[in-house]
């Protein structure tokens, strides 16, 4: 392997290659992940164009050497991990916007650039890149996980504002997925073939985006509730009354504690009910709006029977702080953990007349076990987030985790549901994934991968095995 890695250098330059130890294990390791591998990439390549990154596949293809995709490293399922060392392939110097086409409200651009960044250079355009993951990940580690985010309940996820996609395949052929045209009915859909593929069928050098237009205003409003199941069904209520909410999400007790104890300056100006909360999200006309909290309050009034008190934001300082707490939820649980302690994150989707039931169940079940655990989720889509702390050197902890983990992932089946809403399979969810889908799906996932990666040397151990 180091032989590719050293033909490589020759290729790119020797400033395109690392071995240095600190690297490859910032690229094979994560600290977001209870999935890691332990074995690591003997070198870290960093392509800039199109044609490097087909350079690398060749020299990878001729020789047999895996080759992993590396974005921002924000993956939770070891979507980057390397069990079968190779070559790390890092995007980060391919950030670029190739091309940006207001009138036609799409953008063309390299797979290293941040999705936060995007959206500040295009806004005076009046235009944004819906989807909002972590605020770290580039599009080509959005595209590969077919990520979405709190936006998800208004705009869909990541597949459905990809246009078209640059690929260059396990043997360094480059090919286009399609034109530019917001539709088309020529030929298959490979788009997306490769959105969600988390790099296992090609690596994604060039993303064309639809675009969506700034709302003209935007609101944020919160209701705490007695219980999660009240929470939770309420929610149910709200996405069937049929108004367009920007976002609906949920917080349970734990995380609206631990946001009043080690929340943000911004999040901590105000006091937070400790309790199962909801978050709403408004954006359109500013009459729309002003309608949409009116007949949404009343929705909360007349399911609750007045008992939820329902606040929304006065100014856009408290909007921004009131939604600042959703955002920060996971990485201020996560700054709290004691020394040694890892936080096992996992999702699930289900249809949205069972959330109620499985989200009540989830927290019973780790309280069961005696696991500290909090729920966030973006349940306007029947997508949510347990988040647990454990010690990885207590073996019956850990035990008792991973036991929550799959009880959840089978619970999610029972009800008709998926194992990851959004963070994709990686290596922790390979066997949930043959569960989900049967033997005879994933055999015709693999004869797909044989067709493009006859090797075998796409991110192998990604999704399913050989």
């Amino acid at each position: 392997m180091l032989h590719a890695a050293e033909e490589i250098a020759r290729s790119l330059g020797q400033d395109a290659v690392s071995y240095d130890d600190d690297v490859l294990e910032h690229h094979g390791h994560s600290d977001w992940s209870t999935s890691n591998s332990p074995e690591r990439a003997v070198a870290v390549v960093y392509p800039r164009s199109t044609s490097d990154v087909s350079a690398i596949a060749r020299i990878c293809s001729r020789r047999d050497v895996p080759m992993v995709p590396f974005g921002a490293g924000s993956s939770v399922e070891g979507n980057f991990s390397q069990p079968h060392s190779g070559i790390c392939v890092d995007f980060s110097y391919m950030d670029s916007v190739v091309a940006f086409h207001p009138d036609d409200m799409d953008v063309v651009v390299q797979p290293g650039v941040n999705w936060v960044d995007l959206n500040t250079q295009i806004a005076s355009a009046g235009l944004f890149a819906p989807m909002d993951p972590s605020p770290t990940a580039t599009v080509g580690g959005m595209v590969s996980t077919n990520c979405s985010g709190t936006n998800a309940f208004r705009y869909g996820t990541m597949k459905d504002w990809v246009l078209n996609l640059t690929v260059v395949l396990a043997d360094g052929t480059v090919i286009k997925t399609r034109r530019r045209p917001r539709k088309t009915s020529a030929g298959y859909n490979l788009t997306s073939l490769f959105v969600g593929a988390e790099g296992t069928l090609g690596m994604v050098t060039e993303i064309t985006l639809k675009l969506a237009p700034i709302p003209q205003d935007t609101s944020v409003a919160v209701v705490p509730f007695p219980t999660i199941r009240d929470a939770a069904a309420a929610a149910t209520e709200l996405i069937r009354s049929g108004i367009q909410l920007a976002a609906l999400e949920i917080m349970d007790e734990q995380q609206m504690k631990i946001l009043n104890e080690h929340g943000s300056e911004a999040v901590r100006r105000r006091k937070w009910a400790e309790l199962p909360t909801l978050f709403l999200k408004f954006s359109g006309t500013t009459e729309g709006v002003k309608s949409d909290i009116t007949r949404i309050s009343d929705i909360v009034h007349a399911t609750t029977g007045g008992r939820a008190p329902f606040h929304f934001a006065r100014s856009k300082q408290e909007e921004a702080d009131l939604w600042a707490a959703r955002k920060e939820s996971l990485f201020t649980m996560a700054s709290i953990r004691p020394p040694g302690t890892e936080l096992w994150s996992t999702d699930v989707a289900v249809p949205v007349s069972r959330l109620a039931e499985i989200i009540d169940w989830s927290k019973r079940e780790c309280s069961k076990l005696g696991i500290f655990a909090s729920v966030i989720g973006h349940v306007g889509d029947g997508n949510f987030h347990v988040a647990m702390m454990y010690d990885p050197k207590d073996a019956e902890q850990t035990r008792r985790v991973a036991q929550c983990v799959h009880q959840m992932m089978a619970m999610a089946l029972e009800m008709e549901g998926t194992v990851s809403g959004e963070h994709a399979i990686g290596i922790g969810k390979k066997d949930c994934l043959r569960d989900e889908l049967g033997p005879e799906t994933i055999g015709l996932m693999r004869q797909l991968k044989r067709a493009v990666d006859p090797k075998w040397i796409m991110n192998p151990g990604k999704v399913f095995d050989w």
